[in-house]
């Protein structure tokens, strides 16, 4: 089904002039990415006290994959200003090293007999679930890293995890439907393009309608001025 232009959501700049570029997103606003902000140094906290400092290439692993998460959302809401699909795709890479990291604490876990509390201790799990729910701020975790216990630290972690991944996955299939319903930049450029000519025609068509107006202004006063020079005869 072709895409009618007409009903492309254009944004404008002062003067009325239409631009390509879709409205931008505050990434920073997003409660996933300030999510994920916490995984990076909630990660950075549990390798440092957890794991070895030297010869387990775990450690590179799971903080690299936390960051490309908080990476791939910066870079694509902000390229999604150009372009759906790299957005789409940078998320979907944030999806995937989200799902690595998730495996990272997992493997952990499974090494040290220690239990998910999603399933081994759901009231305990409930609770974590509230707090980071309404906390997505790193500097409200801080306090708890060089307190918590390996287990906490790793069933916070996978929490967060879930929460980033489903944010992540309505915020994907929003901009997904609106590409489908809207296209990508070069509908963009044809809507722009278009209503550009729409608008420059109407400028046009409105000049002409003064034109003809004063048209007949000046005809009526001339004859006015032919009726008051008859007269004065």
């Amino acid at each position: 089904m072709a895409i009618d232009p007409k009903n492309i959501e254009l944004q404008r700049y002062d003067d009325g002039t239409p631009s390509v570029l879709r409205k931008a997103t505050v990434y920073k606003d997003l409660h996933f990415y300030r999510k994920s902000e916490v995984l990076v140094q909630l990660t950075k906290a549990f390798c440092e006290r957890f794991l070895p400092k030297y010869g387990d290439r775990t450690v590179d692993q799971m903080v690299q994959a936390a960051r490309s998460i908080k990476q791939n959302i910066a870079e694509g809401c902000t390229d999604g200003q150009t372009s759906v699909e790299v957005e789409i795709k940078l998320l979907g890479i944030a999806r995937g090293s989200n799902q690595e990291l998730m495996e990272d604490y997992r493997d952990y876990m499974l090494q040290h007999h220690i239990k998910e509390w999603a399933t081994a201790n759901v009231e305990r799990f409930d609770r974590l679930r509230e707090f980071a729910k309404a906390h997505s701020d790193v500097g409200e975790y801080m306090p708890f890293f060089e307190r918590w216990t390996d287990e906490e630290m790793a069933n916070c972690a996978l929490c967060l995890c879930h929460m980033v991944d489903r944010a992540m996955c309505s915020f994907i299939a929003r901009r997904d439907r609106e590409f489908v319903e809207q296209g990508g930049i070069r509908e963009r450029m044809t809507a722009a393009r278009l209503d550009r000519r729409g608008t420059q025609k109407e400028i046009i068509e409105r000049q002409q309608e003064e034109i003809e107006r004063l048209r007949g202004l000046v005809a009526s006063l001339q004859r006015e001025l032919a009726a008051i020079r008859g007269g004065g005869k």
